[in-house]
C-alpha cells in the first residue's frame, strides 16, 4: 500500500516542470513556500491551504504517562504539536477509485496561468 516518498527535489521538479521556472528558481520557491508555512507555525498560526487541508499548532498540558517497559510513572512535560487536518476535497482525491486523478477542474480548481488543463 505505501507509494514513493515525495522529497523536496521531487516538489522542486515538479515545480521545474509544471511551471517553467529553472531548477535553481524552482528550488528557491519550493524552498520559500516551506519556510514561510515554518515560520508561521512556530509563531503557533494556522495554516490553511485551501483544497489541501489546515495545519493547527495545540498545545498539550503536561501529564502522566507511564513507562511501557517498567510500569513505573513519569511525568510528560508540557508540549505544542502540530496536527494536520484534510480538506474534504483532499479526502475525496485520495479515496475515488482512480487514486488522485479526479480532474482539478471537477473539483472547483482552475488550472494555473499559463498551463493547460490536460498537464495536470
Amino acid at each position: 500500500m505505501a507509494g514513493k516518498t515525495v522529497t523536496r527535489a521531487d516538489l522542486c521538479e515538479a515545480v521545474h516542470q509544471q511551471v517553467n521556472l529553472s531548477r535553481s528558481e524552482s528550488a528557491s520557491l519550493v524552498e520559500l513556500v516551506l519556510q514561510e508555512i515554518t515560520d508561521c507555525l512556530e509563531r503557533g498560526e494556522t495554516v490553511k491551504l485551501s483544497s489541501f487541508g489546515l495545519f493547527v499548532v495545540r498545545e498539550k498540558g503536561q501529564r502522566i504517562g507511564r513507562n511501557p517497559k517498567t510500569g513505573k510513572e513519569v511525568p510528560i512535560s508540557a508540549r505544542r504539536v502540530m496536527v494536520f487536518k484534510p480538506s474534504a476535497t483532499l479526502k475525496q482525491r485520495i479515496n475515488s477509485p482512480t487514486k488522485g486523478k479526479v480532474p482539478m477542474a471537477s473539483l472547483g480548481v482552475a488550472p494555473m496561468p499559463g498551463t493547460s488543463a490536460s498537464t495536470r
